[in-house]
């Protein structure tokens, strides 16, 4: 078992709060525990008119391996105290994971770990951010940035996209995407993906290619190219190669391309598959083309990452 802890600060968001505590609760499919801590127990007292009654001081940062630091109402305003960039430099030091939810990049950009890093935030602070700390590279544009030890995400919403992430890093596809379905949230979005649609784009009814991406993931096996995904939806290639940038962050055989490896990723995790069934199945191919792709997005080989997150093991 990992164990995860949720900083709250004063003004803490709830959505930024609860987000990591829902998403990492202790539960049969999930490996790991979550204690939910301030600079010290007690009634701590938060944003939008609610308050948090926590056990834990800080001592719970002394035995976690991943740290969330959700955004609070004020961070331009309100400095992080000083025990906490303190304990937030001894959990990194002796290895623990921190992230940061919307504006908690402010206490982790005070830690000085950002330094030289990117980052990112809820874009209605990223100017501020960026002027504050002048050595973090912070791209605003992105839903989330993976920085190893440090992770940070932009609005509320994005730290389900983070915390996913997390997920298939530590625990693998099949439980992260367990974990997608139970909080009804879209089993991956890219990190690169923009924070907010720019204006002008038509998407009256949330994101427009929601339901030929859904075809798309039960036709894998199958040739697919930007001529049958944009005739799934109706829409010229062009187009359709435009907008389904925009609401992804990936091109459509880049998205494409990512199904086909995570789609095998949960064949390797659940199954006794071969590796070349399994290329066929998810339409890669052959076992060469299948270790070309998983190496190129993984760093690892399928052989690897099967002895990595094998449920049987």
């Amino acid at each position: 078992m990992r164990r995860v802890a949720v900083v709250v600060l004063e003004g803490a968001k709830p959505l930024d709060v609860g987000i990591p505590a829902q998403v990492f609760t202790q539960r049969k499919s999930m490996p790991y525990t979550v204690d939910v801590c301030g600079v010290r127990p007690g009634l701590i007292a938060g944003g939008d008119g609610l308050s948090y009654h926590v056990e834990h001081g800080l001592d719970a940062l002394e035995r976690a391996d991943l740290i969330f630091v959700p955004g609070t109402r004020n961070p331009d305003r309100d400095p992080p105290p000083l025990e906490l960039t303190q304990a937030l430099r001894t959990a990194h030091a002796r290895g623990a994971r921190l992230a940061a939810i919307s504006t908690g990049a402010f206490a982790l950009a005070e830690t000085g770990l950002l330094d030289g890093k990117r980052a990112t935030t809820h874009w209605h602070y990223s100017r501020i951010l960026a002027e504050r700390y002048p050595e973090v590279q912070v791209d605003e544009r992105v839903l989330f940035v993976d920085e190893g030890s440090v992770l940070t995400s932009a609005g509320a919403a994005s730290g389900i996209d983070l915390c996913l992430h997390i997920l298939r890093k530590e625990a693998g596809m099949a439980i992260a995407n367990h974990a997608a379905r139970r909080l009804v949230a879209a089993p991956y979005r890219s990190g690169g993906q923009a924070q907010y649609l720019p204006q002008g784009v038509p998407a009256p009814h949330g994101e427009r290619f929601t339901q030929t991406r859904e075809w798309a993931l039960r036709h894998l096996a199958e040739p697919l190219g930007i001529a049958q995904l944009a005739a799934h939806a109706r829409v010229s290639s062009r187009t359709f190669s435009r907008r389904f940038l925009d609401e992804t962050g990936y091109s459509p055989m880049q998205w494409i391309m990512r199904a086909r490896v995570d789609r095998a990723r949960e064949l390797l995790e659940e199954t006794n598959l071969g590796v070349d069934e399994i290329a066929a199945t998810v339409g890669l191919g052959s076992a060469t083309n299948l270790r070309r792709h998983f190496r190129a997005v993984l760093g690892t080989t399928p052989t690897d990452y099967r002895s990595t997150f094998s449920r049987e093991r």
